[in-house]
């Protein structure tokens, strides 16, 4: 006679491990809400308090130490590094937020226009997006600064100009999705037309998958931007840009200053983790299945 063990229920096992989850998340979520705000905060208030003279040059304190004077030590030309990386990261801020609403907006009205036409016009918007993702992000957007003087706006429209895929193929995707519902087919049955029903019911539907997009996309902004700079194809050279210290910054590395090129990174990684995160509490909340899919 075989004796039978009482099963313990699903739920219960599981009740200590999705508590340990959830306060995680929540201490996560938390964390990233705090240093988002600071990055915010000194971004909007400390170039208001302690305005930056972007052509100062004190040669007597070049690289010195970080010290009670300069918490963050000083460059090669003896300027403030925890001035111009708060200033720098005024601009990547800028850069990152502007140009993720406009590859948003971009992504939103060709993926909406391709999945509510559908038919040909789905497969010429679709082939196009192809087209368009087999160069390289980098490249086309060195392509697009390199045609202009070196500026905020100019990195802007490259960034703007060259992230708006994935959104649209996330909102066609959706919008697909939708044109299957009842209420979608009761209204074009109704006499509604297509310009309606998109405007109406599926771009409303999709404005969270967009907006989500929005806020995935500003880190990569920022890392662009970044990128373009230390490149020397961003910001001018002599304003404050984080990609630029960074760059300036190699040869004091190679010499055993390392607070030159610690500082500017941290002023780039630090503020893009605290926005992933929440994102990533966003998108839980949207999907609780895709817990897994945060791509910067």
């Amino acid at each position: 006679m075989t004796s039978t063990r009482p099963r313990p229920t699903d739920n219960g096992p599981r009740r200590p491990r999705d508590t340990t989850r959830r306060g995680t998340r929540t201490v996560r979520v938390w964390a990233s809400a705090a240093l988002a705000a600071a990055a915010a905060l000194a971004a909007l208030l400390v170039p208001l308090l302690a305005p930056l003279d972007q052509q100062a040059v004190d040669l007597t304190a070049k690289l010195l130490a970080p010290s009670a004077d300069h918490p963050f030590g000083t460059d090669e030309l003896g300027r403030d590094i925890l001035l111009r990386s708060v200033h720098g990261l005024r601009v990547s801020l800028l850069v990152g937020i502007t140009a993720a609403l406009v590859a948003s907006v971009l992504g939103l009205l060709i993926g909406a226009a391709a999945g509510a036409l559908g038919g040909r016009t789905d497969r010429l918007v679709m082939r196009a997006v192809d087209t368009f993702t087999a160069v390289p992000h980098l490249l086309m957007g060195i392509f697009i600064v390199a045609m202009f003087r070196p500026g905020i706006w100019p990195v802007i429209a490259s960034v703007g100009l060259t992230h708006w895929v994935s959104t649209a193929r996330i909102v066609r995707a959706e919008v697909l999705s939708l044109r299957s519902r009842p209420y979608i087919d009761a209204a074009v049955s109704g006499g509604a037309s297509r310009l309606r029903v998109a405007r109406r019911h599926l771009v409303p539907a999709v404005l969270p998958q967009a907006g989500l997009a929005a806020v995935l996309m500003v880190p990569h902004a920022i890392w662009h931007e970044s990128a373009l700079s230390f490149l020397g194809l961003g910001i001018p050279a002599h304003q404050a840009s984080l990609g630029t210290m960074i760059n300036g910054a190699r040869g004091s590395l190679l010499t055993g200053e390392w607070w030159p090129t610690l500082f500017p990174g941290l002023f780039i990684v630090v503020p893009t983790l605290a926005i992933a995160g929440l994102a990533g509490a966003w998108r839980e909340r949207i999907n609780p299945r895709r817990r897994s899919e945060l791509v910067l």
